[in-house]
């Protein structure tokens, strides 16, 4: 039986069908011209924190914070609107095991 949250919706990973390896397929098939770029993330135990207090440059091991999730990634996409990235986000293979963050990008001087 699969699990589901609150509202009756299944939220374990699918696990059927293929595996992550076919992300290059999913940036191929996006909408013409609204991929701009992506990558994989190293784990975040190899992730260094970097701040400057008082004028001195500190640098610390690992991610900004602990997380039971970890990012492992990002793609950016050139959507019109949050609908058309909503739409866009679920074909992504990552939402099959994962979950697919969807923001939007906040120019600078606004």
């Amino acid at each position: 039986m699969s699990k589901r949250d609150y509202r009756g919706r299944i939220t374990e990973p699918d696990l059927q069908g293929r595996g992550a390896d076919d992300t290059d397929e999913w940036c191929n098939s996006t909408p013409p011209n609204k991929y701009i770029a992506g990558g994989r993330l190293r784990p975040a135990e190899d992730a260094k924190s970097v701040r400057m207090r008082g004028g001195e440059h500190l640098v610390t091991n690992g991610a900004l914070a602990e997380a039971t999730e970890h990012i492992v990634g990002f793609d950016i996409v050139d959507c019109d609107n949050l609908d058309e990235a909503i739409d866009i986000a679920p074909r992504h293979p990552m939402a099959r095991f994962g979950r697919v963050e969807v923001r939007a990008l906040w120019p600078f001087g606004s």
